[in-house]
C-alpha cells in the first residue's frame, strides 16, 4: 500500500480518517460498526483490501449489513463499491462465539486502463459477494472478527480476500454476545437544516488529480428514517475538469446518543450546470446528469448548530467519476 503514488496514498488515508470520524461514534442505537483490513488475491496478483461494515440484527439468527469495500490495486483495476448482505448467524458453544454466513449484491466502481483511446476508463457494474465470518464478542461492547470474502463481478477479475476486523456494539446487550434487535426512533431525525461544506475533490483516474471544492445543502425530514436534500455542489478545478451543479438525494437516516449524532446514506442525482474539460481524453461529457451516492454524519454542538462530514461518490457515464470529501457546519430549526 505504501508504495502507491502520493496522491493515491493521501486519498486512502483521508478516506479512512473521514470514515472513522464520521462513523465510529455515530452508532449509539445501532448494533455493530466494524473496520476490516487484510489481503486479497485476484488472478495471480496479491494486494490489500479494507472495508467498513454497519450491521443490524434481524432477530437471533439473522442480520443485515451495509459495507463499503475497497479491493486495493489489481493491475489495471482500482475497484471499490457498496455492498448489501443478508446474514445467517448461529452461536457455537456459547453466545460469545458466533459464526455467520452472508451473501448480497455488490455495486462496484472500477478505474481501469483504457483499451482504446484515453488513459483510463471508469467502469461500473454489478457483482455478488459471499462471506463467512467468525466473531468473538470479548465483552458486551468489543468484537474481534475474521472474515473470508469471495467476490464475483461482471467485468474484471474475481477476487478472494481474508480480513481481520474490530467491531463495537454501542447498543450493547447486558452480557457478551450479539444483540437481536436495535432500538428504534419515535420521531423524525431531521426537521429543517441548512449546511455549508468545504473539502477536496479527487477525480477517479490513474493519476487522481484533486481540487478544492464546496457545497451548500438544504435538508428536510420526511419521516422517521427518511430525509430529502437539495443542494449546489462545486467540485473545483482539477487538471482534468471543472464541474458544478444542482444535487438532490433521498436519505436513509438514524439518530443516536440522544439525537446528538446522526448517520445517513443518500442516493440521488447531480445535474451539471457548468462543466469544462481540460484534456482531450476521455472526451467531453455524454450528458448533464450523473448519479450521486453519499455517506454522511453529524454531531450536534448546540440546540441549532452541528458539525457535519460527507463522502460523496459522483457516478458518471463519461469517465469523470470523482470522490468529494467534505467537512461542514449546519444550522437546524
Amino acid at each position: 500500500m505504501w508504495n502507491l503514488n502520493p496522491a493515491v496514498r493521501r486519498r486512502l488515508v483521508f478516506k479512512a480518517a473521514s470514515l472513522s470520524l464520521l462513523c465510529a461514534p455515530a452508532l449509539g442505537n445501532a448494533q455493530e460498526f466494524s473496520l476490516f483490513g487484510g489481503a486479497s488475491r485476484a488472478g495471480s496478483t496479491n494486494t490489500y483490501t479494507w472495508a467498513f461494515n454497519y450491521q443490524e440484527g434481524l432477530g437471533q439468527y439473522f442480520a443485515a449489513s451495509f459495507s463499503w469495500l475497497n479491493e486495493g490495486h489489481i493491475p489495471d483495476h482500482h475497484r471499490d463499491g457498496q455492498l448489501l448482505q443478508l446474514w445467517g448467524r448461529i452461536p457455537l458453544g456459547s453466545p460469545q462465539f458466533v459464526l455467520q454466513a452472508g451473501v448480497g449484491p455488490y455495486r462496484y466502481f472500477d478505474t481501469t486502463t483504457a483499451t482504446q483511446g484515453g488513459s483510463y476508463s471508469d467502469t461500473h457494474g454489478w457483482g455478488v459477494v459471499y462471506s463467512v465470518r467468525a466473531a468473538y464478542y470479548a465483552s458486551s461492547r468489543w468484537i474481534t472478527q475474521l472474515q473470508l470474502n469471495r467476490v464475483h463481478v461482471q467485468r474484471g477479475p474475481d477476487a478472494t480476500s481474508v480480513m481481520f476486523g474490530v467491531g463495537y456494539q454501542l447498543d450493547a446487550p447486558g452480557s457478551p454476545g450479539p444483540r437481536d434487535w436495535a432500538s428504534g426512533s419515535t420521531h423524525n431525525v431531521t426537521n429543517n437544516e441548512v449546511a455549508l461544506y468545504l473539502g477536496e475533490t479527487i477525480v477517479n483516474s490513474t493519476s487522481s488529480p484533486s481540487a478544492l471544492g464546496g457545497a451548500i445543502e438544504y435538508r428536510r425530514g420526511l419521516a422517521k428514517y427518511l430525509d430529502v436534500t437539495l443542494g449546489y455542489l462545486h467540485e473545483g478545478s482539477s487538471k482534468a475538469a471543472r464541474r458544478d451543479g444542482l444535487t438532490s438525494q433521498l436519505w436513509a437516516t438514524r439518530a443516536f446518543l440522544n439525537d446528538k449524532v446522526t448517520l445517513g446514506l443518500g442516493v440521488g442525482a447531480y445535474y451539471a450546470i457548468n462543466e469544462n474539460e481540460n484534456s482531450e481524453t476521455p472526451g467531453p461529457g455524454a450528458g448533464k446528469f450523473s448519479g450521486l451516492i453519499t455517506i454522511a454524519g453529524s454531531y450536534r454542538l448546540t440546540e441549532h448548530w452541528d458539525a457535519r462530514l460527507e463522502w460523496n461518490r459522483v457516478v458518471t457515464r463519461y469517465d469523470r467519476d470523482s470522490d468529494v470529501i467534505f467537512g461542514g457546519v449546519g444550522y437546524r430549526w
